[in-house]
């Protein structure tokens, strides 16, 4: 039995997400191959780091090859578009074709069985995130043979939105929580009294960040008392033009002009790991953002929340938008010095309950490790898998 997991991406942010699972597949004694795909160098780096003396030894590590047109191709289209990423796939069938069982945090790997026939491969899907975005239910999450999520508000929007079937889910809380429970809060900018992480999403139909980013920044200059803390979702600058499938829509992220680059009380962070292990969203003392879903993890210690309405979205009883219950909703920056004034009474007098009931919807979380329940999941799915194709064999033609 041999169980893949990949990771085909242009940034790291997905593998705290399901390498943590890999692992714990060694753990618990797992008698079967396991392997970890990587399709890039700051990916390989990432699998390293996080896996330390597993990698090589106990789990096996392919780091994944285009092919010359393909990177051609990706050298003409990669600024727009992730060719690259897609490409892989095909390049790469006869690693795919080895594996029983593929583990993926992403939904592009769906291609190994819509458009390259690999029906036998048992495809898992780990999700990244407890987010509240449409997408993350859309009708491509039921292609998935099995799906593991973090809580029960991510299992009943699969069943009543993406049609998945009850049994084909696994609930096993976040294993990205696991890497960090011995993480101690950083003081990013230790002159000022209040830290503002600004966390804008990427796609231009939900980011405040295209209209009103400037705006906010402006909001910071020349405050000693107050830092904002800049990192966005880190994709909104990975490529010129940011373009999303959910609502077709491109728009450039553009420049961030040198003035806001100034000061004691301004960091600027587009992507480096602190980006993505959780670094910031344990240390700021307020979140602003519009629909990453980076704000749940935030919200693994209740904290104020405000969030940016750009697009005068009608979000009340919009499940989309449910984490905008978290904090007060504001729709200029203009309006964000008041609303921070307030943000620490509004907190304990309104949102601290609606954080945590929201937390424990997003996430359950058990005396057991997120990864130990998460790989008891994947074996005991990776065993019927066998079973199955056990029966089909000895079922006469």
């Amino acid at each position: 039995m041999r169980i893949g997991f990949l990771f085909n991406h242009d940034q790291i942010h997905q593998v705290a997400h399901s390498l943590p699972i890999a692992m714990a597949l060694v753990e618990i004694g797992f008698g079967g191959k396991i392997v970890v795909a990587t399709t890039n160098a700051a990916l390989a780096a990432e699998v390293r780091r996080i896996g330390g003396a597993h990698i090589g030894s106990t789990i096996e590590h392919v780091e994944l090859e285009p092919s010359p047109l393909s990177r051609r191709v990706d050298a003409l289209l990669g600024k727009v578009v992730p060719a690259g990423k897609l490409l892989i796939y095909r390049d790469n069938l006869a690693f795919f074709r080895g594996l029983d069982v593929l583990v993926v945090a992403e939904k592009t790997s769906l291609i190994l069985k819509k458009r390259y026939g690999l029906t036998n491969l048992g495809i898992v899907h780990t999700r990244h995130g407890a987010g509240d975005r449409a997408i993350g239910f859309n009708k491509a999450s039921a292609c998935f043979d099995h799906v593991l999520c973090s809580g029960p508000k991510i299992r009943d929007r699969l069943v009543q939105e993406a049609g998945m079937a009850p049994e084909a889910i696994t609930i096993v809380g976040y294993p990205k929580f696991d890497l960090v429970r011995e993480t101690r809060q950083v003081s990013f900018l230790p002159t000022v009294e209040q830290v503002v992480l600004y966390n804008p999403h990427p796609s231009p139909h939900l980011s405040s960040w295209y209209r009103h980013g400037h705006g906010v920044f402006e909001q910071f200059l020349g405050r000693a008392d107050q830092g904002l803390l800049f990192a966005p979702h880190v994709m909104l600058f990975q490529r010129q033009y940011v373009v999303t499938i959910d609502r077709l829509t491109v728009d450039r992220a553009g420049e961030i002009p040198p003035r806001f680059l100034r000061g004691d009380n301004i960091k600027v962070d587009l992507g480096s790991r602190a980006s993505t292990d959780m670094s910031y969203t344990l240390s700021a003392d307020v979140y602003l953002g519009d629909a990453s879903s980076q704000v749940y993890e935030f919200l693994l210690r209740p904290r104020p929340c405000i969030f940016l309405n750009t697009h005068g979205h009608e979000w009340h009883g919009d499940p989309n938008f449910r984490h905008w219950t978290a904090g007060e909703v504001i729709t200029r920056p203009e309006e964000l010095p008041q609303a921070l004034e307030r943000a620490e009474e509004l907190h304990a007098t309104r949102y601290r309950t609606v954080q945590q009931d929201l937390f424990a919807q997003s996430f359950d979380l058990q005396d057991t490790p997120s990864s130990i329940r998460a790989a008891n999941a994947v074996a005991a799915f990776a065993e019927r898998r066998r079973r199955d194709n056990r029966h089909l064999k000895l079922v006469p033609a």
